[in-house]
């Protein structure tokens, strides 16, 4: 019970179990769930699908925190990907084939690995602050989409292509099934393979790690290539689900999300131990507050208002010095004491005598000393 009480992912499941409860009580239909045409639909099944991108991006940038950097350029990234996407498509000889969607998906996750590779290179090598390295990019990468797009939005129709965005496989939403499969070959990686410890390692001393023999610099740079390679992803999700590329407000802040959702999850922003299985209670921790606002019907110039009321409320129970203060709150009061006074051994430790009636010491036929120190027989006088 404990440890349960103890673990840093109480008080998000508890946000999460609390959000989701008070959307029961305003729509009771919320957890609901039906088949239609083979497909799942439902509230939750749209809690899970639209919090796929936040949560593909969220996966890379647990991985960039957890190595003591952060990432800036994501929602470039995905702005980026979604807009060569459609514009590849739009310019192939056959813009509703399968091989122009593949062609389109493909060079884009091309685009993003060297956008990764950039970022990487910048950190691990030149030895340049996460934050200025990725801001470049986050501050030019918006720029080059709309160069990519002409500055206009970019309409596909391509159903190979559309499968991403709306598509579904065993009745699952595609973003879900997609996410899940990056989720869990992390998982893996990161927890049965040494990877995660050497990661780790880097994250809490790059330097130990280092003269250690674990090439840190190969795993900094490997992480923002996954970082900008899941954003990528994330973003033909996006693109695919409206069929089209807007360069100025695709991902648009997804960045911020992203953190929040890592922060939330449990994991330390100073870097080393991570919590992928925070991360994704993080990412949907947000989504439900997305719902959340559309379902009580908040104007929407008040939606990042109560988002951040929220989230503030899960920062501060998740904060040290709060839980300590509850913790001590929740201890019993300690045994009064008796009316008679302090017990014999307080007396005694206080004083500095022996315990009355502790016949262990203090023989119950001893003489008592006198003042110059013999005994009432006055012989054996000290000196």
């Amino acid at each position: 019970m404990n440890r349960l009480t103890r673990s840093p992912l109480l008080w998000p499941l508890l946000a999460l179990a609390a959000l989701l409860l008070f959307n029961l009580v305003v729509n009771p239909g919320f957890f609901a769930v039906r088949i239609q045409d083979g497909h799942l639909f439902g509230s939750l099944v749209d809690v899970l699908k639209n919090a796929a991108p936040t949560l593909l991006i969220a996966i890379g940038m647990t991985l960039v925190i957890a190595s003591r950097g952060i990432d800036l350029s994501v929602g470039a990234v995905v702005a980026i990907a979604g807009a060569i996407a459609c514009n590849s498509l739009v310019s192939a000889p056959d813009p509703t084939s399968a091989g122009a969607a593949v062609v389109a998906i493909s060079t884009a996750l091309g685009v993003a690995l060297l956008l990764g590779a950039w970022n990487g290179l910048l950190v691990s090598v030149f030895g340049i602050q996460p934050i200025i390295a990725t801001l470049v990019l986050m501050t030019a990468g918006r720029g080059i989409a709309m160069l990519i797009t002409d500055g206009q939005i970019i309409t596909v129709d391509n159903d190979t292509y559309g499968w991403l965005g709306g598509g579904h496989l065993l009745g699952i939403p595609a973003q879900v099934v997609v996410a899940g499969l990056i989720l869990l070959t992390v998982a893996l990686l990161t927890r049965r393979t040494a990877l995660g410890m050497l990661l780790e390692a880097v994250g809490i001393n790059p330097e130990a790690a280092r003269l250690a023999g674990v090439r840190s610099r190969s795993i900094v740079w490997t992480v923002y290539v996954f970082a900008a390679l899941a954003a990528a992803v994330a973003g033909l999700m996006i693109s695919a689900q409206v069929t089209a590329a807007d360069a100025n407000r695709a991902g648009l802040f997804i960045e911020l999300d992203a953190i929040l959702a890592v922060v939330i999850g449990g994991t330390s922003l100073a870097g080393g131990r991570y919590s992928l299985t925070g991360t994704v209670v993080g990412a949907l921790i947000l989504q439900t507050l997305t719902t959340t606002v559309y379902t009580v019907g908040i104007p929407p110039d008040m939606t990042t208002l109560f988002k951040a009321l929220v989230v503030i409320v899960v920062f501060l129970l998740q904060a040290p010095r709060l839980r300590a203060v509850m913790a001590r709150r929740r201890r019993p009061a300690p045994p009064p004491l008796p009316s008679g006074g302090l017990p014999d051994e307080a007396a005694a430790v206080l004083t500095g005598g022996p315990a009355l009636g502790d016949d262990e010491h203090t023989p119950a036929h001893a003489p008592a000393p006198t003042a110059s120190g013999t005994t009432g027989s006055g012989r054996g006088a000290l000196r």
